[in-house]
């Protein structure tokens, strides 16, 4: 009995090593690689992102159409109104000379009522309050100074006025050709609706509801 154990033993043991043989001489045999063909060469017109994806390719319009700002925005600063032209809003270049037109003849106008009493009081002072002009004998000398002072100061807002309009010009082209593909559809609506909400903060005993408006765009 204990030589068939002995026997059976030596047969497990010897199929355990074959086995194992068998197994290492399949780990060492060599796989063959297979090479990786290389992507294509891409062209000019593939853009690569930052992860590796292609980027979507602008067209000719959606490219003039994120220069339409930049461009609107210099011509308005060269001439006002071109870029108003530009984004086809023709009708606000009559606005924009309109205004200039208005701040620039007061500007004029105050600037020679202010010089031509600047001029009578330096000389009023020069001669011991002799008066040059005859169409300023009513005034005082403090009536000269006053009126003096009234004209800079309108003449200064009228300029001050004058460069908000170019500025405003700028700022509307640009404003105007950004917001140039934003379309608003005719089936927007702005709907309210009241209702009741319970505070989450009552208790069952003590429910107090509050009125709510909902605003649905």
């Amino acid at each position: 009995m204990k030589f068939k154990l002995i026997v059976f033993l030596f047969i497990l043991v010897g199929l355990l090593y074959s086995s194992g043989t068998f197994a290492q001489k399949q780990d060492s045999v060599a796989v063959p690689i297979t090479p990786i063909t290389p992507p294509p060469h891409q062209g000019a017109n593939s853009h690569k992102g930052a992860l590796g994806t292609d980027e979507p390719i602008k067209d000719a319009r959606r490219l003039a159409l994120e220069r339409m700002p930049s461009r609107a925005t210099i011509r308005s600063m060269i001439i006002p109104g071109w870029g108003q032209l530009t984004n086809k809003r023709w009708w606000k270049v009559p606005l924009i000379y309109g205004g200039l037109a208005i701040f620039i003849t007061q500007y004029n106008a105050n600037q020679d009522s202010y010089r031509s009493f600047l001029t009578e009081a330096q000389y009023r002072v020069n001669n011991n309050g002799v008066h040059q002009n005859p169409a300023y004998d009513l005034y005082t000398d403090d009536g000269i100074i006053q009126n003096k002072d009234i004209y800079r100061r309108n003449r200064d807002l009228c300029a001050l006025s004058i460069i908000a309009i170019y500025a405003a010009n700028v700022i509307d082209a640009y404003v105007d050709a950004k917001f140039f593909r934003f379309d608003i559809s005719d089936k927007l609506s702005l709907r309210v609706n009241p209702s009741l909400q319970i505070s989450p903060a009552t208790t069952y005993a003590m429910l107090n509801p509050a009125i709510k408006i909902s605003l649905v765009l």
